[in-house]
């Protein structure tokens, strides 16, 4: 068996080299266009209602002022009881939780819950830290305000989404996120879904089985 220091020189033998380098190689220049399909921040909102569909997300366009009732509106004809929400200032300036309670619904944040009790919620409602375009994803940051359970165990998953949070591509996202917290977030594109060995697709199995998106203009 060959040690890793023949192997080395046997590489280095067909490049062509006869001693190691003594600086590192310049990587290839690649045209943007090649590895960037999104070019502009222009008209991200519609290419992410797009893709997100295409994902099987429901995607709504609405205005801050008519969140709530879209949201009660939503709950309601879901027959949705119960709703874990995220501590989010975004949600807390838009008034979700006070609308959603005096609705009827039971809804907790995430500091009256245990982890366990998420299992008997029928929904999440959260922000999110970032929105792809391109893939049509949702970018969710685990934090000790924000648990993701909220948003991958219950029935049904509602993501309020601001234009401000949305993101090119994948390149831009993993140019946002801080190198050392990669293992905090996940990425959702659409309802969860698993298939046999017979390739028969079920959704909804181990997470949400519907993922509702309002999209704020």
């Amino acid at each position: 068996m060959r040690d890793q220091g023949d192997v080395i020189e046997s590489v280095r033998r067909a490049l062509g080299r006869t001693s190691p380098l003594t600086v590192p190689p310049v990587p290839p220049v690649i045209d943007e266009p090649i590895v960037r399909l999104v070019q502009s921040d222009i008209g991200l909102a519609e290419l992410f209602a797009r893709v997100a569909s295409e994902n099987k997300m429901g995607v709504t366009p609405v205005s801050p002022d008519e969140l709530a009732d879209q949201l009660v509106a939503f709950l309601r004809k879901n027959r949705i009881k119960s709703v874990a929400m995220t501590i989010s200032p975004l949600l807390k300036s838009l008034g979700i939780y006070e609308s959603i309670r005096q609705a009827g619904v039971d809804v907790r944040t995430w500091n009256e819950l245990q982890l366990d009790r998420v299992y008997d919620i029928d929904c999440g409602i959260t922000d999110v830290w970032a929105a792809v375009a391109e893939v049509g994803g949702l970018v969710i940051r685990g934090t000790v305000d924000h648990g993701r359970a909220v948003s991958l165990v219950p029935a049904f998953h509602v993501a309020i989404v601001e234009p401000k949070n949305l993101v090119a591509d994948l390149v831009d996202l993993f140019q946002k996120i801080p190198p050392d917290q990669n293992d905090k977030f996940v990425i959702i594109t659409g309802p969860s879904k698993t298939a046999d060995i017979e390739m028969n697709l079920v959704t909804g199995v181990h997470g949400p089985g519907m993922v509702q998106v309002f999209l704020l203009q």
